[in-house]
Order: structure tokens, then C-alpha cells, then sequence
């Protein structure tokens, strides 16, 4: 027996066809057929919501330094931590502290590099990042950052998602389902890697519980940027063509039948890929590019993998309608030989980080796009490793956000003299990501999804929107 129209809302101009004895042309039918599985597979999914009032920003693009990256080194200004360095931290600032593997008696260890202030906004930003502190007027830098989770896959994880558990949507791919693509060509998220990749893996970019539609694709940066994304030998595209009709058919009946949104999925998939072989070439091809734009962001090898590479690249992904460009690089973990690994990890991100903001701006694209830099904790104002490393430190740290309808110039929050806890301003994960939604015109406590007979969210029961840093 057929189920009945109410069970499946979006399937109610099927049923009436199919049951009722209309008796539309088989073409005309499955004309239909084809629409409606596109529209529950792309943008138009029935379980999509429409924004929920005026959005500040159309697009993200979130470069993730995983690792956690030290902000004693980079943006969070400390001179008491430079007076005190070698000092044993004071015993009531370690009340109830544990940390992830070092002794919290271990001395304190003052910043590694200068700062100096810069741009009209006179932030303090580290010598490290020259090319960061040309662009400062316009970031919005979050001194307050603060999280549950103290190990990177979980810390990742939480950043991303909102939880530390596996199995929860991102926020790439919640930011999808919230919006839809602006791409045909593309995929609506998508993730470039550089470095080592990340300690969590697929889970930082997956979907979760959503229709598989809204999860990340990653491009490989070197060959097929999708694997087997070429034909082999002796297909050719009319035969590759007659096959995905074949498919696209069984599908579509399937589709029809059993009205599971993972046939959709499917078939869009197949469809996407088809339009990848001509759009993903093209993509990645940065041979137009002209030669001063190359400069900006310091790619000496247009065909080499690289993280100033994915940073051009982003820009040109959501030149194409792409709604969520994520990079990682997870090259952060410093637990020794911090002075070192920061100059080589600076040296590979700072100049590129910046290009893409002023490239953005110059475009007029950074008024409309949110980037965001930033990792899943911060550092230990203690020391690890001898006297050149720091530990996992999640009661502070530093990330900043630039476009997007944010504060241009600002600073947010602050931590007490020795970097270690928040005192002003405190900024959660769940904090972030309901803001973040905001300026995307999504309310977080209304962007639900129902699986296995709860609504849930990105934010889970939390977050607050952090009015002070929207301009």
C-alpha cells in the first residue's frame, strides 16, 4: 500500500500524479521526477529553512590552524608574562587547574617574539606576522575565546561542530542547509588541506545527521582534485553521459518508492561529478591569474600544493557561488621547539592569510564574506619542552574575523596579566557559532534539524549572540 501524501510533504504533486490517474506523458513525468529529486538533493530540500532575516554576510571562509596556535607568540600582548618569565605561576591562579600533560608548577615562560602596535587601531600584533599587522584595521580580533575541550581531535571537533562528540553536524555544513549553493558547478562547502591535514579528521567538515548534500568535499591539491574524478581509458562523455542517465533513471524510481533523502543525495552527487570534470580543472588552474595577484600571496609554483595555493583558491571558489571554504592547517602543536616552528609556520601562512583579505576587499567581496583565523584552543602561559615549548591551554585564546558585517579595528575581551584566564568579555565556542549564524541571517535556536525524535542544533542549548563585535 502507498504511503500516504501527508508522510512526505514534499512528494505530494508525485502522489497525485502517480495514484490519483492523472496520466501525465511518461516524458512529462519524469521531467517532474528529475525536478523534484534535484530540488530535495540541492538548495531547494524541503528541510531547508529560508534565511531567517536579513543576512550581514552571503559566504565563509574559515582558515583553520589546527593545532592551536600560541597566542603568547602572535596576538595576545603580554609584558607581566615577559617580567615574570622563569617564575613559578601564583598558587591561586592554579586553584582547580588541570592541565593536559605538563605540571602546573612549571614556570612561566615569557613571549618569544616582539610586539608592536599598528594601522590606526594601534593593535598589538607580533613581529611574526608583518604582513597580518598591515591588514589589522581590518580584523576583529577575540581575545576571550574559551572551550571545554582540551585535546585537539576533540578540541577540533567542539570548534567545529559544537560538540566533542563524533556524529554532529559542522558548521559548514549547517551553514548549507541554513542557506543553500549559489554554485552548479561546485559543491556548496568545500575544504583544502595543507600541512599535515587535521587530528580529527572528516569530522570537522562532515554533516553529520543532515542529508549527505551539505558535507565538505575536499580537493586534493596535487592531480584529479577529486579522485577518479577523470574518465578512464575507453569511456568517452557519451558513453559516461548514457550511463548516468541509466543511473539517474534507477534512481529516480527509487527516489519515488521509498523517498529516502540519501537517493537524492545520490543522485546529485553523480551530477555534480559529471560537472566537476569541466569546473574542477578550471578551478584549480590559476595560470590566469595575473602575475602581481600571485605575488600578493606569495605562490612561487602555481601547480604546487600550498596553503598560500588554497588561500588564492578560496577567493576563487566563492567567486563561483560557493557558500563555505574551509582550509586546515594543522602545523600548530607546538610542545617544543615553539621559536622555530612558529617562524616556519608564520612564514608559510602570514603573508597568504592577509593577501586573502585585501584581495577580498579590493574584489568588494570582504564586505559580504566572513573569514575567520583561528584554532581549537590556545597555549599554556607555562612552560613545556625545556624552555621552547608551551602546552594545550582552553581557558583562553585568540582568533580574529575580518568582513562579514564585523567590527573593523577591534579588539574584544581580554585575559589577566599572565594570559591565563579570561577576565573580560568571555567568548564560548556556542558564543562564536550563534554569532557566526547571525551575521548569515540564521537564528540558532531556530536552525533545527529532527533526528531520532529531537530537534537539534549547532549551538545545542547555548550561545549568545556577541553584539559588541557587529558593526
Amino acid at each position: 500500500m502507498n504511503s500516504h501524501p501527508s508522510e512526505f510533504g514534499f512528494l505530494t504533486r508525485r502522489w497525485f500524479l502517480r495514484d490519483c490517474g492523472v496520466g501525465l506523458a511518461g516524458l512529462a513525468l519524469n521531467s517532474l521526477l528529475r525536478r523534484e529529486a534535484s530540488a530535495a538533493a540541492t538548495a531547494e530540500t524541503r528541510d531547508r529553512p529560508a534565511p531567517h532575516f536579513p543576512a550581514k554576510a552571503k559566504r565563509v571562509i574559515y582558515l583553520f590552524q589546527a593545532g592551536a596556535p600560541s597566542q603568547f607568540e602572535l596576538f595576545d600582548h603580554k609584558p607581566e608574562l615577559t617580567k615574570r618569565s622563569g617564575q613559578l605561576p601564583p598558587a591561586e591562579l592554579l586553584n582547580g587547574y588541570k592541565s593536559a600533560f605538563i605540571n602546573p608548577n612549571s614556570a612561566l615562560l615569557g613571549p618569544k617574539f616582539n610586539f608592536a602596535q599598528h594601522g590606526q587601531s594601534g593593535m598589538h600584533v607580533s613581529e611574526l606576522l608583518p604582513h597580518t599587522a598591515a591588514v589589522v584595521d581590518e580584523l576583529c580580533f577575540i581575545h576571550s575565546m574559551h572551550t571545554e575541550a582540551v585535546n585537539h581531535a576533540p578540541g577540533q571537533i567542539m570548534m567545529n561542530t559544537g560538540s566533542q562528540n563524533f556524529g554532529r553536524p559542522s558548521f559548514g555544513a549547517w551553514s548549507l542547509y541554513g542557506l543553500g549553493s549559489e554554485s552548479e558547478n561546485l559543491p556548496g562547502y568545500i575544504v583544502l588541506a595543507s600541512a599535515k591535514g587535521t587530528s580529527g579528521g572528516a569530522s570537522n567538515y562532515g554533516c553529520g545527521f543532515l542529508p549527505t548534500t551539505f558535507a565538505g568535499t575536499p580537493l586534493r591539491g596535487t592531480g584529479d582534485p577529486i579522485l577518479y574524478l577523470s574518465n578512464p581509458k575507453g569511456v568517452d562523455a557519451a558513453a559516461q553521459r548514457a550511463s548516468l542517465d541509466t543511473l539517474r533513471a534507477l534512481n529516480d524510481l527509487a527516489l519515488g518508492e521509498h523517498h529516502d533523502p540519501e537517493t537524492a543525495a545520490r543522485i546529485h552527487s553523480y551530477e555534480m561529478a559529471y560537472r566537476l570534470q569541466t569546473s574542477a580543472p578550471e578551478l584549480m588552474d590559476l595560470g590566469g591569474e595575473p602575475q602581481h595577484i600571485l605575488d600578493l600571496y606569495g605562490i612561487k609554483d602555481i601547480k604546487e600544493s600550498s596553503y598560500a595555493r588554497n588561500c588564492l583558491l578560496a577567493r576563487r571558489l566563492i567567486e563561483r557561488g560557493v557558500r563555505f571554504v574551509q582550509l586546515f592547517h594543522e602545523a600548530w602543536d607546538q610542545h617544543k621547539a615553539l621559536t622555530k616552528e612558529l617562524r616556519t609556520n608564520c612564514a608559510a601562512t602570514d603573508r597568504a592569510s592577509a593577501a586573502l583579505v585585501a584581495d577580498l576587499q579590493q574584489r568588494g567581496l570582504l564586505d559580504d564574506t566572513i573569514v575567520i583565523w583561528g584554532g581549537e584552543f590556545g597555549r599554556t602561559p607555562m612552560v613545556q619542552g625545556g624552555d621552547d615549548g608551551r602546552d594545550h591551554h582552553n581557558r583562553s585564546f585568540t582568533l580574529w574575523l575580518a568582513g562579514g558585517g564585523f567590527k573593523r579595528g577591534h579588539s574584544h575581551g581580554e585575559t589577566d596579566d599572565l594570559g591565563f584566564n579570561v577576565v573580560r568579555d568571555p567568548v564560548h565556542v556556542h558564543d562564536l557559532h550563534a554569532t557566526l549564524l547571525h551575521q548569515l541571517g540564521l537564528d540558532h535556536e531556530r536552525l533545527t534539524y529532527r533526528f531520532q525524535g529531537r530537534d537539534f542544533r549547532l549551538t545545542d542549548v547555548h550561545g549568545h549572540i556577541i553584539k559588541e563585535i557587529l558593526a
